[in-house]
C-alpha cells in the first residue's frame, strides 16, 4: 500500500510518501521511480532498482548503486520503526520515501551445559576476543561493486533450524548476547556451501566462534559461517554459489555440531531466514 502525505512545518510544505507492507507484493513493488523487493521488518533485505545514475541514501548513509540500477540495503535487527530514503535521478528530480519497519518480537533461548570459561572468559584472552571481533568488523565493512549481492541467495546447508535470528540468549542460566545467526544441526562433517559468489574475507579460527569464515558479496552484504570443523578456503579466495566452503563442526563456543550462518549489510545484523526464504528439502535418500 502506498499513500502520501503533507506535512507543514514552519511555513514549509513537504510531500512524503509513506511505503507500507512492500512484502504483500509479489516480486517487485513500485514506489514512485523506485522499486524494492523484500520485508520491511527488523532483520530485513531489501533490493531495490533505480533509474541508472541515481543516486540513493538510506538515513542519510550512502547506498552503492549498479551500474543498471540496483542496490541493496539492510534493516538491523533494531531498525527504528520508520526509516528514510532519498534518491535524486539524472534528470535533477528527487523523491523522499519513509518506509515503515515492521518490529518484531525476539524469543529467549537456553543455552545450559557450555564451560564456565565459554560464558564469563578469564581475563587471559579477553585480548585475543577484542583482536577476534576487530578482524571480524572490517572483514564485513568492505564495499565493493561485486554483483553477486544483488542476486537470491542459497542455504549453506540443509537440515533442522535450532537456533532462531534475534533469540536472547541465556548461557547456564545467565542471560547474555542476542544471537544473530540461524543455527543449522546437521552431522559433524557435513558440507557447508558458499549461499552466494564472492570473496573471502576471512578464514580464521576464533575464540568464541571457531573456525570462521566471512565472504563478501558486494555492497557491503555479506555472509558468515561459524564453528566449522574444517575450511576448505583462504582469505582471497574467489568462491561461486553453492561451492564447498567447509564443514559443520563445534569448534569455539558450541555445545555440538551445528553451523551457526549469520548475514550482515555492513554493521547491520540481517535474519538469514529472510534473506534465502524457506530451507529445502533434504534430499532423498534411497
Amino acid at each position: 500500500m502506498i499513500g502520501s502525505r503533507v506535512c507543514a512545518a514552519k511555513g514549509i510544505s513537504l510531500v512524503v510518501v509513506v511505503v507500507l507492507a512492500l512484502s504483500a507484493w509479489p516480486g517487485f513493488g513500485w514506489a514512485g521511480s523506485l522499486r524494492f523487493q523484500g520485508e520491511m521488518v527488523q532483520g530485513g533485505l531489501i533490493r531495490g532498482i533505480a533509474v541508472p545514475g541515481a543516486v540513493v541514501t538510506l538515513n542519510g548513509a550512502l547506498v552503492r548503486v549498479a551500474e543498471d540500477g540496483r542496490f541493496v540495503f539492510g534493516l538491523g535487527h533494531d531498525a527504528e520503526p520508520w526509516a528514510l530514503v532519498k534518491a535524486r535521478f539524472p534528470d535533477g528530480s528527487r523523491h523522499r520515501l519513509v518506509l515503515k519497519i515492521r518490529q518484531r518480537d525476539y524469543p529467549e533461548q537456553h543455552v545450559d551445559g557450555l564451560a564456565p570459561a565459554q560464558v564469563t572468559p578469564p581475563e587471559s584472552v579477553r585480548a585475543r576476543i577484542r583482536a577476534d571481533a576487530a578482524k571480524v568488523a572490517a572483514a564485513r565493512a568492505t564495499d565493493t561493486d561485486r554483483g553477486e549481492a544483488l542476486d537470491d541467495f542459497v542455504w549453506p546447508a540443509v537440515g533442522p533450524i535450532t537456533g532462531v535470528f534475534g533469540s536472547r540468549r541465556v548461557l547456564n542460566g545467565t542471560p547474555r548476547a542476542r544471537h544473530f545467526g540461524v543455527d543449522v544441526a546437521a552431522g559433524e562433517g557435513t558440507e557447508v556451501v558458499a549461499v552466494a559468489g564472492g570473496i573471502v574475507r576471512l578464514a580464521d579460527d576464533l575464540y568464541f566462534s571457531g573456525n570462521t569464515v566471512v565472504i563478501d558479496h558486494g555492497h557491503g552484504l555479506s555472509s558468515s559461517y561459524l564453528h566449522l570443523s574444517q575450511m576448505s578456503v583462504a582469505e582471497g579466495d574467489e568462491v561461486a554459489q553453492g561451492a564447498p566452503i567447509g564443514r559443520i563442526g563445534a569448534t569455539g563456543r558450541a555445545t555440538g555440531p551445528h553451523l551457526d550462518w549469520r548475514v550482515n549489510w555492513f554493521g547491520a545484523r540481517l535474519d538469514p531466514a529472510l534473506v534465502a526464504g524457506a530451507m529445502p528439502e533434504p534430499p532423498a535418500t534411497d
